[in-house]
This record gives C-alpha cells, sequence and structure tokens, in this order.
C-alpha cells in the first residue's frame, strides 16, 4: 500500500486513516493520498481489486458454475426453456 501525504500528519494519524478507512469499508486500501489543510483532512483512497465470482439461479439453485452437478441435474439446465428480452415486441417506454 502506497501512502502521500501533503502537509503535517503523524505516523499514527496516518495509521489511524488507514485502519477508519478499512473497517468502515471492510476493503483493503491499496493507495491513500492524504492532504492536511489546517484542522481538515482530505482522504483519496483507492481499493485493492477483489475478484468477482459470478452467481446465477439455475433450476431453483443459486451457483457459481454446474463443475459439481450430476448428469441429471446438468441435463436438466440443458432442457430448461430459456427466455430473453429479444423476443419482446415492445420497448422498455411502452409499457409504461
Amino acid at each position: 500500500m502506497s501512502i502521500a501525504i501533503t502537509g503535517n500528519c503523524a505516523p499514527e494519524e496516518q495509521q489511524a486513516y488507514v485502519d477508519y478507512l478499512q473497517e468502515k469499508y471492510n476493503r483493503k486500501l491499496d493507495s491513500l493520498d492524504i492532504n492536511i489543510d489546517g484542522e481538515y483532512a482530505d482522504l483519496h483512497y483507492t481499493f485493492t481489486k477483489e475478484p468477482f465470482e459470478r452467481i446465477r439461479r439455475i433450476t431453483g439453485y443459486l451457483v457459481g458454475t454446474m463443475d459439481h452437478w450430476n448428469d441429471a441435474k446438468t441435463a436438466e439446465e440443458r432442457d430448461r426453456v430459456k427466455h430473453s428480452l429479444e423476443d419482446c415486441s415492445c420497448s422498455p417506454m411502452e409499457k409504461l
């Protein structure tokens, strides 16, 4: 993590800002820019990227992947009717 400071900021105060942001957002900081202006502290920060796992609802189950499904459940998913919005003949504004 990188910290850039403009102004006078003690190491304890820097750590307090890091702890505050990580606890508030429950994420790890990637960078923090601290700009001290008198009694005010302006904080600009970015968080580390977290991988996102796609979860879908398929045949009544919330799943990320179908790797562990047996043959019957895989066949059920393959045979289900899949609907799309492209089949809709009206625009969203016409529904209102």
